[in-house]
């Protein structure tokens, strides 16, 4: 391949660019070896300038299909994510050169591709690093060609959605920040007669709506103004991004909708009907967004008896509802092995905001189940209000016949499950009619009425259960039981799943004090440990490190360690040697760390000497700079436990660990690893208070990095926020000489307000502690004195 010397010189070797052309042709072929063509092209990435070959195929390969040059493109977005950075600054002007022109490339197709890369560039360099590129932009969106209009519009919407943050920032030698520069524009095309501009320029000013620059915060009433306009956009997908912009600014801004809210729930109302379901659905979202903001529920209360129609109207299945076809498929044939969904372990999190998941989450999201969430919801805001309006409507629904009117008589079992926490009270008198309702459905000739009647009677299981006592009641719940019990024998797969989930549920609230006991017994009686414990340690080292089944064994070895405290350390060691499998898949590796973490709970500063003849600090760092956020979330976990009970063994790379948890503070996506910043951010703290002095070098690195996070309390995670404040309190506790002088900036920044307003908002909650309060104390004596020595007064009642 061609030497480089400079962007401008630069050319392809003719028998280069045919070659690559050639593999890139396979590639995209469906009959070709993907594997051997993957080796070869991995063989043509050692080349350096590679991927200026792949660029010039991009931009000016016109000879060749835009498939060929789309893959080119894809595959140079892909190598830069992991080279851009050691690249030659000279290949990293190149491929910037050829992607300009290409804003206004005649092929749409082209056009989306090169905005990807531009983003990713971005993500990398920096606006900084590619001086060109906002006036390029800039230049191409005041064109009257609609192509280069397009092609700028892509570039900047894939910017404003992967790194918003970059354009409201600073750049030396603009007057002002970029996206003062781009928002008026992109004000202007919500009028363009284009939908491809309106829908690029809505989304793409969508995405401040959380962040709110002051550029947004002042033209708020304009854009306000051009949502109206917009609100009945012929373009489904315009329409759609209006009620994402309400639904956000109800939950982080509701302020600004105040003025017009009523008009704002009307236009909901009206979309929540709308014939694009996609359209429908994020109307559907706002009302649960709405109660979530915990706004003024009498807002609300007027529209209940149009919204409840709307939504039971919407929970009946839609034609072409995916579940429609599986509940068709026949029971009688023998499981797949795809069909046999694999149990996966859930990381440890370090924090107040965890939410267990649904039993359906491995389903598409739809308009059925957001109206069923929303009907949820409303039901917990308004109680028995809601039921003079919905209950006429589900008699009607169950008491229709044949076999047309099924889903109707699906949503309103559906309807009945989902208010019953909000409406219990008001359903109680009712409930054993209720159930006795419910037990033939299990029968029903329809699938999913089967199903949902599963669901449905599990949500009454406290009811059931409580009945016992007594002889009607207990027939009651023999009669569920029996009928669940058939179910789960059911020819349809997703009527057993459902049943199965039922039964559950029903035992768990059957069994649950019976449960207590067991473990209470358990950790005090070491004999039947010695009997429980050999066969479980065995069945342990009998499976493989690659075996799915060990996820639970796992999870019972953490939850035993954890109750024992020190009466586990007799198998501890046979239980660590074979934690060593942290080689093997990112699944294993978080189960291995939570163990691991669930040992230092446990064996408190009995784990040291298991720590002390491992390798478990030198693989816990590895783990905290993996890829996977799951791998990290639970890698922070454990280096914050042992940060309690043993640091010294941590202290030989301390300032690593320290680097690389403050890094996860920063990260462009903390919103998608807000419980690996969590953790991180917990870590910091625990280190702080066990090694003191020691954390002095990075102080003012991971102060700089809890800032931002302090001055958007309303917009971010609250255990972050949490974690974060105590961390501030606990480096300014252990490194008072240091923080104390950047108190006044910290005040400047809007930290230490934002901190102060933060605590206060707990207060009023009624979830603030004494340790909260003293940490006020602490903080305030340091911006009030400055001194490097802090009154220890508070010390005993810390626990820090």
């Amino acid at each position: 391949m061609a030497a480089v010397v400079n962007s401008a010189s630069w050319q392809p070797q003719e028998e280069g660019f045919r070659e690559i052309c050639g593999l890139l042709e396979q590639q995209i072929s469906h009959s070709s070896d993907k594997s051997q063509i993957w080796h070869q092209l991995q063989h043509y990435s050692q080349f350096p300038d590679f991927n200026n070959y792949l660029a010039f195929i991009l931009a000016r390969a016109e000879g060749k299909s835009v498939e060929i040059r789309q893959a080119a493109g894809l595959l140079l977005k892909n190598n830069l994510r992991t080279v851009y950075k050691s690249m030659t600054p000279v290949n990293q002007q190149y491929i910037k050169s050829e992607l300009l022109p290409c804003l206004g490339a005649a092929d749409r197709h082209i056009r989306s591709t090169v905005g990807t890369i531009i983003s990713v560039v971005v993500q990398l360099g920096g606006v900084l690093g590619w001086p060109e590129l906002l006036q390029a932009l800039v230049n191409c969106l005041d064109s009257n060609d609609v192509n280069h209009m397009e092609g700028a519009m892509d570039a900047l919407s894939k910017i404003c959605e992967d790194i918003p943050q970059v354009l409201d920032s600073d750049v030396p030698g603009l007057a002002e920040r970029p996206i003062n520069i781009f928002l008026p524009r992109l004000y202007k095309f919500f009028q363009s007669p284009h939908a491809s501009l309106r829908k690029l320029s809505l989304g793409s000013v969508n995405q401040y709506i959380m962040l709110l620059p002051a550029a947004l915060y002042v033209s708020m009433d304009q854009y306000l103004q051009g949502l109206f306009v917009l609100a009945d956009d012929p373009a489904s997908e315009v329409r759609k991004l209006v009620c994402a912009a309400f639904v956000q600014l109800i939950e982080v801004h509701p302020s600004f909708l105040e003025p017009h809210l009523r008009n704002v729930i009307e236009y909901m109302l009206q979309v929540n009907k709308d014939t694009d379901d996609e359209v429908a659905l994020e109307a559907c979202e706002f009302w649960s967004a709405y109660c979530d903001a915990q706004l003024p529920p009498e807002n609300l209360r007027e529209f209940l008896p149009r919204l409840i129609p709307i939504l039971l109207s919407n929970m009946v299945y839609a034609d072409d509802d995916e579940s429609l076809v599986d509940a068709e498929e026949d029971g009688s044939l023998p499981d797949r092995d795809q069909d046999l969904k694999p149990r996966f372990h859930s990381s440890r999190f370090h924090g107040s905001d965890v939410e267990d998941d649904d039993d359906d989450i491995v389903n598409v999201w739809n308009l059925r189940k957001c109206s069923a969430a929303a009907l949820d919801i409303l039901s917990n805001v308004f109680g028995d209000e809601i039921l003079p309006t919905l209950m006429p409507i589900v008699q009607t629904q169950l008491s229709t016949t044949g076999d047309a009117a099924w889903k109707e008589r699906e949503a309103a079992v559906l309807a009945l499950g989902a208010i019953a926490e909000g409406c219990i009270n008001g359903l109680y008198p009712h409930l054993s009619e209720i159930v006795t309702f419910l037990i033939p459905l299990l029968d029903d000739k329809f699938p999913l009425i089967r199903s949902i009647s599963c669901w449905t009677i599990s949500r009454f299981s406290k009811f059931i259960v409580e009945g016992i006592g007594h002889q009607k009641g207990y027939e009651q719940f023999d009669k569920v039981l029996m009928g669940l019990l058939r179910r789960i024998l059911d020819t349809n797969k997703r009527v057993q799943e459902a049943a199965c989930s039922a039964f559950a549920t029903l035992e768990e609230r059957r069994n649950l004090r019976i449960v207590y006991d067991a473990i209470g017994t358990l950790a005090d009686a070491p004999n039947y440990l010695d009997i429980l414990m050999p066969p479980l340690i065995a069945k342990w080292q009998q499976l493989s490190n690659s075996d799915k089944d060990i996820f639970p064994l796992l999870e019972c070895f953490t939850s035993i360690a954890q109750a024992l405290g020190t009466g586990f350390s007799q198998f501890a060691e046979p239980v660590d040697t074979v934690s060593a499998g942290v080689q093997y898949d990112k699944e294993f590796i978080v189960c291995c760390l939570d163990l691991l973490s669930g040992l230092a709970e446990g064996l408190g500063s009995g784990i040291e000497s298991l720590v002390s003849h491992s390798n478990l600090r030198d693989l816990l760092l590895q783990c905290c700079m993996d890829d996977a956020s799951d791998v990290r979330q639970s890698a922070f976990a454990l280096l914050g436990d042992l940060a309690r009970v043993c640091p010294v063994h941590l202290c030989p790379r301390l300032s690593e660990f320290l680097d690389i948890a403050a890094k996860q503070l920063t990260s462009p996506k903390l919103k998608e690893t807000v419980s690996v910043a969590n953790n991180a951010c917990w870590s910091i703290g625990e280190l702080a208070v066990k090694v003191r002095q020691e954390i002095a070098p990075v102080v003012m690195t991971v102060i700089s990095c809890l800032v931002p996070i302090l001055q958007h309390v309303e917009e971010v995670n609250k255990s972050l926020i949490e974690n974060s404040a105590i961390t501030l309190g606990r480096l300014a506790w252990v490194c008072p000489e240091l923080v104390s002088p950047h108190m006044e900036h910290l005040c400047k920044h809007g930290a230490v307000p934002c901190l102060c307003k933060y605590f206060c908002l707990l207060r009023l909650k009624k979830l603030i502690c004494a340790n909260y309060c003293c940490f006020l104390k602490l903080l305030m004596e340091v911006l009030q004195f400055g001194s490097t020595t802090i009154n220890m007064t508070y010390n005993s009642n810390i626990n820090m």
